[in-house]
């Protein structure tokens, strides 16, 4: 196995992601990169999908099979920044969406200064789209949420895991024991669970779409 190949497996396997996952992320075919470490097909990744993983994993681009003079130094991050990232996640405000692996694909950068007036300093945010229209007229699909994880408790809009499933609903308390899973448009009947069948991921706590 080549040194680029050996490193791949290796940098996958610490940050724990999945070569499927990482596929997916150079907007490849799933198997693309187990072919490239087990079979040697391709020969060796083309520029564009080299940089990608490199900045992903924050590596130089020469660990991962470019010549010496091709090299990623990743940025420093800016005091007066920061990135919220984007993952290939649906949250569905329908039937349910199957959730991905939580690999960020792109960031929204926002100022700290604006966080802080939005009152999201601190929040531990990432960034997911909507699907479906349970949720409307509040979330509309193809909306992009915020999800602070460190809000995972009381009343409000949340995303939910139910089973393989996420769910962008509003939580509300039901009887001892439950939780009552509500969307906006009327058309769709509340959900009431056992609280040990959800797994809350966050609030919904921002909202962009187009007009």
């Amino acid at each position: 196995m080549s040194d680029a190949r050996q490193r791949l497996l290796e940098l996958a396997r610490d940050r724990g992601a999945s070569l499927a996952g990482l596929s997916h992320l150079i907007g490849r075919n799933p198997t693309y990169l187990q072919q490239f470490v087990r079979k040697g097909s391709p020969r060796k990744l083309e520029e564009r999908d080299r940089r990608t993983l490199a900045e992903f994993f924050g590596v130089a681009e020469s660990e991962l099979g470019a010549p010496g003079d091709k090299s990623y130094t990743p940025a420093p991050t800016r005091g007066e920044w920061i990135e919220v990232p984007r993952l290939s996640l649906d949250a569905s405000a329908g039937a349910g969406a199957l959730g991905a692996r939580e690999i960020p694909f792109d960031v929204f950068r926002f100022s700290r200064r604006w966080l802080r007036e939005m009152g999201l300093e601190g929040a531990d945010l990432t960034a997911i789209r909507v699907e479906g229209d349970s949720m409307e007229p509040l979330l509309r699909s193809g909306d992009e949420i915020f999800v602070d994880r460190h809000k995972r408790g009381g009343e409000g809009i949340h995303v939910v895991r139910i089973g393989d499933a996420l769910h962008v609903k509003r939580l509300q308390a039901a009887a001892q024991g439950r939780i009552k899973l509500v969307s906006e448009n009327s058309a769709y009947p509340p959900i009431e669970l056992a609280r040990e069948e959800v797994e809350v991921i966050g609030r919904v706590v921002w909202k962009g779409g187009r007009v």
